[in-house]
Protein backbone atom coordinates (compact mmCIF):
# COMPACT_ATOMS: atom_id res chain seq x y z
CA UNK A 1 0.00 0.00 0.00
CA UNK A 2 3.16 2.18 0.75
CA UNK A 3 4.60 2.08 -2.66
CA UNK A 4 1.36 2.63 -4.29
CA UNK A 5 0.26 5.41 -2.47
CA UNK A 6 3.98 6.96 -3.18
CA UNK A 7 3.70 6.29 -6.54
CA UNK A 8 4.73 9.03 -9.20
CA UNK A 9 4.93 11.77 -6.20
CA UNK A 10 7.92 13.42 -4.32
CA UNK A 11 8.02 10.89 -1.97
CA UNK A 12 10.16 8.68 -4.81
CA UNK A 13 12.38 11.39 -5.80
CA UNK A 14 12.55 12.83 -9.55
CA UNK A 15 13.56 15.48 -12.15
CA UNK A 16 12.47 19.01 -13.07
CA UNK A 17 12.65 20.02 -15.81
CA UNK A 18 12.39 23.79 -17.32
CA UNK A 19 11.61 25.20 -20.60
CA UNK A 20 13.38 28.64 -21.29
CA UNK A 21 10.99 29.36 -24.00
CA UNK A 22 8.03 29.64 -21.99
CA UNK A 23 9.10 29.77 -18.42
CA UNK A 24 6.93 26.52 -17.12
CA UNK A 25 8.89 23.40 -14.89
CA UNK A 26 7.84 20.29 -14.47
CA UNK A 27 7.93 17.93 -12.20
CA UNK A 28 8.34 14.24 -13.57
CA UNK A 29 8.31 12.45 -9.95
CA UNK A 30 9.40 8.28 -10.08
CA UNK A 31 7.25 5.00 -10.44
CA UNK A 32 7.28 2.41 -7.79
CA UNK A 33 7.63 -0.37 -10.00
CA UNK A 34 5.53 -2.92 -7.55
CA UNK A 35 4.01 -5.43 -9.44
CA UNK A 36 0.80 -5.20 -7.53
CA UNK A 37 0.87 -0.88 -8.79
CA UNK A 38 -2.11 -0.17 -11.25
CA UNK A 39 -0.01 2.62 -12.75
CA UNK A 40 3.50 0.98 -13.44
CA UNK A 41 5.05 -1.49 -15.78
CA UNK A 42 3.39 -1.02 -18.46
CA UNK A 43 6.04 -1.15 -20.69
CA UNK A 44 7.11 -4.18 -19.30
CA UNK A 45 3.45 -6.50 -19.91
CA UNK A 46 4.47 -4.79 -23.76
CA UNK A 47 7.73 -6.56 -23.39
CA UNK A 48 6.17 -9.96 -22.23
CA UNK A 49 3.89 -10.04 -24.65
CA UNK A 50 6.12 -9.62 -27.40
CA UNK A 51 8.61 -12.04 -25.91
CA UNK A 52 5.82 -14.60 -25.69
CA UNK A 53 5.35 -14.36 -29.48
CA UNK A 54 8.55 -16.66 -30.27
CA UNK A 55 7.05 -19.61 -27.98
CA UNK A 56 3.75 -19.66 -30.61
CA UNK A 57 3.95 -22.22 -32.85
CA UNK A 58 2.55 -22.27 -36.07
CA UNK A 59 -1.02 -24.18 -35.56
CA UNK A 60 -3.97 -24.25 -33.04
CA UNK A 61 -3.49 -23.46 -29.12
CA UNK A 62 -6.07 -23.96 -26.03
CA UNK A 63 -6.30 -22.07 -23.28
CA UNK A 64 -7.13 -24.39 -20.17
CA UNK A 65 -8.21 -22.56 -16.93
CA UNK A 66 -8.31 -24.46 -13.51
CA UNK A 67 -9.96 -23.01 -10.55
CA UNK A 68 -10.17 -23.97 -7.26
CA UNK A 69 -13.55 -25.11 -5.55
CA UNK A 70 -15.45 -22.37 -3.18
CA UNK A 71 -14.21 -24.65 0.03
CA UNK A 72 -10.65 -24.17 -1.17
CA UNK A 73 -10.53 -20.98 -1.42
CA UNK A 74 -10.80 -19.62 2.22
CA UNK A 75 -7.77 -21.90 2.77
CA UNK A 76 -5.84 -20.37 -0.12
CA UNK A 77 -6.24 -16.75 1.04
CA UNK A 78 -4.37 -17.75 4.39
CA UNK A 79 -2.07 -19.95 2.90
CA UNK A 80 -1.60 -18.10 -1.21
CA UNK A 81 2.39 -19.58 -0.95
CA UNK A 82 1.67 -23.03 -0.26
CA UNK A 83 -1.83 -23.52 -1.94
CA UNK A 84 -0.39 -21.68 -5.13
CA UNK A 85 2.63 -23.75 -5.46
CA UNK A 86 -0.22 -27.20 -5.25
CA UNK A 87 -2.03 -25.47 -7.72
CA UNK A 88 0.44 -24.94 -10.39
CA UNK A 89 2.38 -28.67 -9.38
CA UNK A 90 -0.48 -30.47 -9.64
CA UNK A 91 -2.56 -28.83 -12.40
CA UNK A 92 0.03 -29.12 -14.74
CA UNK A 93 1.19 -32.81 -13.61
CA UNK A 94 -2.97 -34.12 -13.96
CA UNK A 95 -2.85 -32.27 -17.87
CA UNK A 96 0.53 -33.82 -18.56
CA UNK A 97 -0.74 -37.52 -17.60
CA UNK A 98 -3.87 -37.07 -19.54
CA UNK A 99 -1.85 -35.71 -23.04
CA UNK A 100 0.10 -38.71 -22.46
CA UNK A 101 -2.75 -40.89 -23.23
CA UNK A 102 -1.91 -41.95 -27.22
CA UNK A 103 -5.67 -41.02 -27.72
CA UNK A 104 -5.42 -37.82 -26.90
CA UNK A 105 -1.82 -36.27 -27.88
CA UNK A 106 0.80 -39.41 -27.04
CA UNK A 107 3.35 -36.88 -25.84
CA UNK A 108 4.77 -34.08 -23.13
CA UNK A 109 3.03 -30.57 -24.23
CA UNK A 110 4.44 -27.08 -23.68
CA UNK A 111 2.52 -25.04 -21.32
CA UNK A 112 2.53 -21.18 -20.27
CA UNK A 113 0.84 -21.08 -17.10
CA UNK A 114 -0.55 -17.64 -15.74
CA UNK A 115 -1.88 -17.69 -11.73
CA UNK A 116 -4.84 -15.50 -11.71
CA UNK A 117 -6.69 -14.63 -8.43
CA UNK A 118 -9.49 -12.34 -8.85
CA UNK A 119 -13.09 -11.46 -10.79
CA UNK A 120 -13.60 -8.96 -12.66
CA UNK A 121 -15.57 -7.24 -9.76
CA UNK A 122 -12.26 -8.26 -7.45
CA UNK A 123 -13.67 -11.12 -5.61
CA UNK A 124 -11.56 -14.01 -4.59
CA UNK A 125 -11.22 -16.50 -7.50
CA UNK A 126 -7.65 -17.80 -7.82
CA UNK A 127 -7.52 -20.15 -10.91
CA UNK A 128 -4.45 -21.04 -13.22
CA UNK A 129 -4.68 -20.07 -17.18
CA UNK A 130 -2.57 -22.33 -19.64
CA UNK A 131 -1.23 -21.27 -23.02
CA UNK A 132 -1.15 -24.98 -24.97
CA UNK A 133 -0.44 -25.60 -28.76
CA UNK A 134 -2.37 -28.42 -30.15
CA UNK A 135 0.39 -31.12 -29.93
CA UNK A 136 3.84 -32.71 -27.71
CA UNK A 137 6.82 -34.66 -27.65
CA UNK A 138 7.29 -38.26 -27.70
CA UNK A 139 9.85 -39.78 -25.31
CA UNK A 140 11.56 -39.81 -28.07
CA UNK A 141 11.72 -36.39 -29.13
CA UNK A 142 9.14 -36.79 -32.15
CA UNK A 143 6.78 -34.13 -32.58
CA UNK A 144 2.79 -35.61 -32.29
CA UNK A 145 -0.23 -33.32 -33.37
CA UNK A 146 -3.21 -33.71 -31.55
CA UNK A 147 -5.90 -36.03 -32.64
CA UNK A 148 -8.20 -33.41 -33.76
CA UNK A 149 -7.41 -29.68 -34.30
CA UNK A 150 -10.24 -28.41 -32.02
CA UNK A 151 -10.29 -30.57 -29.23
CA UNK A 152 -7.02 -31.73 -26.82
CA UNK A 153 -8.55 -33.59 -23.82
CA UNK A 154 -11.37 -34.61 -22.37
CA UNK A 155 -12.50 -31.88 -19.23
CA UNK A 156 -14.45 -34.51 -17.07
CA UNK A 157 -11.88 -36.70 -16.85
CA UNK A 158 -8.97 -33.87 -16.44
CA UNK A 159 -10.64 -32.42 -13.73
CA UNK A 160 -11.00 -35.83 -11.82
CA UNK A 161 -7.12 -36.07 -12.25
CA UNK A 162 -6.61 -32.82 -10.81
CA UNK A 163 -8.50 -33.12 -7.95
CA UNK A 164 -7.01 -36.65 -7.05
CA UNK A 165 -3.85 -35.16 -7.54
CA UNK A 166 -3.99 -32.43 -5.29
CA UNK A 167 -5.76 -34.29 -2.78
CA UNK A 168 -2.80 -36.34 -2.35
CA UNK A 169 -0.15 -33.29 -2.15
CA UNK A 170 -2.67 -31.92 0.21
CA UNK A 171 -2.47 -34.52 2.12
CA UNK A 172 1.22 -34.44 3.16
CA UNK A 173 0.51 -30.62 4.61
CA UNK A 174 -1.29 -30.27 7.78
CA UNK A 175 -3.99 -27.94 6.19
CA UNK A 176 -5.63 -31.19 5.10
CA UNK A 177 -7.43 -31.68 8.20
CA UNK A 178 -8.89 -28.22 7.62
CA UNK A 179 -11.35 -29.11 4.91
CA UNK A 180 -14.87 -31.14 4.52
CA UNK A 181 -14.73 -34.10 3.04
CA UNK A 182 -17.11 -33.58 0.63
CA UNK A 183 -14.69 -31.26 -1.41
CA UNK A 184 -13.21 -34.46 -2.67
CA UNK A 185 -16.41 -35.89 -3.94
CA UNK A 186 -17.79 -33.10 -5.69
CA UNK A 187 -16.87 -31.58 -9.52
CA UNK A 188 -13.86 -29.71 -10.29
CA UNK A 189 -14.19 -27.15 -12.88
CA UNK A 190 -11.71 -27.59 -15.57
CA UNK A 191 -12.28 -25.64 -18.92
CA UNK A 192 -10.57 -26.09 -22.14
CA UNK A 193 -11.67 -23.73 -25.37
CA UNK A 194 -9.32 -23.53 -28.71
CA UNK A 195 -8.31 -19.76 -29.15
CA UNK A 196 -6.87 -20.21 -32.39
CA UNK A 197 -3.02 -19.21 -33.00
CA UNK A 198 -2.57 -18.06 -29.51
CA UNK A 199 -2.36 -14.06 -30.18
CA UNK A 200 -5.65 -13.17 -28.65
CA UNK A 201 -4.89 -15.31 -25.53
CA UNK A 202 -1.13 -14.09 -25.09
CA UNK A 203 -3.02 -10.53 -25.44
CA UNK A 204 -5.42 -11.70 -22.57
CA UNK A 205 -3.22 -12.53 -20.60
CA UNK A 206 -0.50 -10.26 -20.76
CA UNK A 207 -2.12 -7.52 -18.78
CA UNK A 208 -2.48 -9.46 -15.79
CA UNK A 209 1.52 -10.79 -15.26
CA UNK A 210 2.17 -6.97 -14.37
CA UNK A 211 -0.85 -6.02 -12.64
CA UNK A 212 -2.98 -6.92 -10.01
CA UNK A 213 -6.91 -6.87 -10.38
CA UNK A 214 -7.77 -3.01 -11.73
CA UNK A 215 -6.20 -0.54 -13.71
CA UNK A 216 -6.09 3.24 -12.84
CA UNK A 217 -9.22 3.85 -15.89
CA UNK A 218 -11.80 1.97 -14.69
CA UNK A 219 -12.18 3.50 -11.50
CA UNK A 220 -14.73 6.28 -11.67
CA UNK A 221 -15.09 8.42 -8.41
CA UNK A 222 -14.79 8.64 -4.82
CA UNK A 223 -17.83 9.97 -3.26
CA UNK A 224 -18.91 9.76 0.08
CA UNK A 225 -16.62 7.07 1.43
CA UNK A 226 -17.73 4.92 -1.14
CA UNK A 227 -15.61 3.92 -4.18
CA UNK A 228 -17.12 3.17 -8.01
CA UNK A 229 -15.70 1.42 -10.96
CA UNK A 230 -16.45 -0.25 -14.03
CA UNK A 231 -16.23 -4.03 -14.90
CA UNK A 232 -17.37 -6.50 -17.67
CA UNK A 233 -19.93 -9.18 -16.47
CA UNK A 234 -18.15 -12.26 -17.06
CA UNK A 235 -21.41 -14.03 -18.62
CA UNK A 236 -23.50 -11.12 -20.28
CA UNK A 237 -20.27 -8.99 -21.50
CA UNK A 238 -22.57 -6.24 -20.49
CA UNK A 239 -20.79 -3.62 -18.97
CA UNK A 240 -21.35 -3.21 -15.26
CA UNK A 241 -20.38 -0.52 -11.76
CA UNK A 242 -19.59 -1.74 -8.59
CA UNK A 243 -20.03 0.85 -5.45
CA UNK A 244 -18.07 -0.51 -2.49
CA UNK A 245 -17.03 1.45 0.68
CA UNK A 246 -13.73 2.65 0.53
CA UNK A 247 -12.13 0.01 3.57
CA UNK A 248 -14.09 -3.26 1.51
CA UNK A 249 -12.88 -1.81 -1.52
CA UNK A 250 -9.01 -2.01 -0.54
CA UNK A 251 -9.78 -5.40 1.30
CA UNK A 252 -10.83 -6.60 -2.09
CA UNK A 253 -7.69 -5.17 -3.87
CA UNK A 254 -5.63 -6.53 -1.16
CA UNK A 255 -6.32 -10.18 -1.45
CA UNK A 256 -4.58 -9.90 -4.49
CA UNK A 257 -1.07 -9.08 -3.39
CA UNK A 258 1.01 -11.82 -4.06
CA UNK A 259 3.58 -13.66 -1.47
CA UNK A 260 7.11 -11.77 -1.99
CA UNK A 261 8.98 -12.89 -4.98
CA UNK A 262 6.22 -15.51 -5.71
CA UNK A 263 6.73 -16.49 -9.45
CA UNK A 264 3.12 -16.29 -11.07
CA UNK A 265 3.84 -17.54 -14.68
CA UNK A 266 5.71 -20.56 -15.00
CA UNK A 267 6.60 -22.44 -18.22
CA UNK A 268 6.55 -26.42 -18.77
CA UNK A 269 7.36 -29.03 -21.48
CA UNK A 270 9.00 -27.96 -24.17
CA UNK A 271 8.34 -24.43 -23.34
CA UNK A 272 10.75 -24.63 -20.60
CA UNK A 273 14.26 -22.44 -20.34
CA UNK A 274 16.30 -25.63 -20.89
CA UNK A 275 13.70 -26.55 -23.64
CA UNK A 276 14.32 -23.67 -25.80
CA UNK A 277 16.58 -25.55 -28.68
CA UNK A 278 14.02 -28.39 -28.41
CA UNK A 279 11.60 -25.72 -29.35
CA UNK A 280 13.35 -24.06 -32.00
CA UNK A 281 13.56 -27.66 -33.87
CA UNK A 282 9.88 -28.29 -33.52
CA UNK A 283 9.16 -25.06 -35.53
CA UNK A 284 11.57 -25.86 -37.88
CA UNK A 285 9.81 -29.02 -38.62
CA UNK A 286 6.44 -27.28 -38.62
CA UNK A 287 7.37 -24.01 -40.78
CA UNK A 288 5.70 -24.04 -43.91
CA UNK A 289 8.28 -23.79 -46.99
CA UNK A 290 8.31 -20.31 -48.48
CA UNK A 291 6.88 -19.54 -51.88
CA UNK A 292 9.27 -17.62 -54.04
CA UNK A 293 6.83 -14.18 -53.59
CA UNK A 294 8.16 -14.96 -49.77
CA UNK A 295 11.32 -15.56 -50.71
CA UNK A 296 12.00 -12.27 -52.71
CA UNK A 297 15.21 -10.56 -50.87
CA UNK A 298 14.56 -7.79 -48.34
CA UNK A 299 14.94 -3.99 -49.64
CA UNK A 300 17.92 -2.58 -48.35
CA UNK A 301 18.22 -0.57 -45.28
CA UNK A 302 17.71 2.88 -45.95
CA UNK A 303 20.70 4.67 -43.96
CA UNK A 304 19.40 8.14 -44.50
CA UNK A 305 16.20 7.55 -42.44
CA UNK A 306 16.45 9.28 -39.12
CA UNK A 307 17.87 7.01 -35.79
CA UNK A 308 15.76 6.96 -32.55
CA UNK A 309 17.05 9.17 -30.29
CA UNK A 310 19.47 8.42 -27.53
CA UNK A 311 17.21 9.54 -24.70
CA UNK A 312 13.75 10.48 -24.50
CA UNK A 313 13.35 14.21 -24.89
CA UNK A 314 11.17 15.77 -22.71
CA UNK A 315 8.85 18.91 -24.57
CA UNK A 316 6.92 21.46 -22.87
CA UNK A 317 3.37 21.12 -22.77
CA UNK A 318 2.97 24.56 -23.37
CA UNK A 319 5.36 25.56 -26.19
CA UNK A 320 5.81 21.83 -27.56
CA UNK A 321 9.70 22.73 -27.14
CA UNK A 322 12.19 20.71 -25.68
CA UNK A 323 13.26 21.47 -21.88
CA UNK A 324 16.25 21.09 -20.28
CA UNK A 325 17.18 18.88 -16.81
CA UNK A 326 17.71 21.63 -13.90
CA UNK A 327 17.57 19.47 -10.98
CA UNK A 328 17.35 15.59 -9.11
CA UNK A 329 15.34 15.31 -7.01
CA UNK A 330 16.24 13.24 -4.61
CA UNK A 331 13.99 10.64 -2.75
CA UNK A 332 12.50 10.83 1.03
CA UNK A 333 12.77 8.91 3.84
CA UNK A 334 9.72 7.43 4.41
CA UNK A 335 7.86 7.44 7.56
CA UNK A 336 6.39 4.26 9.30
CA UNK A 337 2.80 3.54 9.93
CA UNK A 338 -0.57 4.46 8.57
CA UNK A 339 -0.58 6.45 4.77
CA UNK A 340 -0.48 10.00 4.68
CA UNK A 341 -4.34 10.07 4.13
CA UNK A 342 -5.01 8.52 7.26
CA UNK A 343 -2.34 10.33 9.56
CA UNK A 344 -4.02 13.05 11.89
CA UNK A 345 -3.21 16.58 10.74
Amino acid sequence: MEAIENCRTEALGGQVYHCTSCDQFRYSYHSCQNRHCPKCRNDDATTWLARQQELLLPLTHFLVTFTLPDPLRQLARSHQKLIYNLLFRTSTAALQKLARDPRFVGGELGLVGVLQTWTRDLRYHPHIHYLVPAGGLSAEGQWLPAKHPRFLVPVKALGKIFRAKFRDALQKTPLYPQLPPQVWNQDWVVDCEPVGSGQAALKYLAPYVFRVALSNNRLLKLENGQVTFRYQDGQTKMPKRATLSALEFIRRFLQHVLPHRFQKVRYYGFFRAQQRQQLQRIKASLVVPATAQDSLPEPPPNHNAPSEPASKVICCPQCARPMQLVEQLPRQKLTPGPPRSLRPP
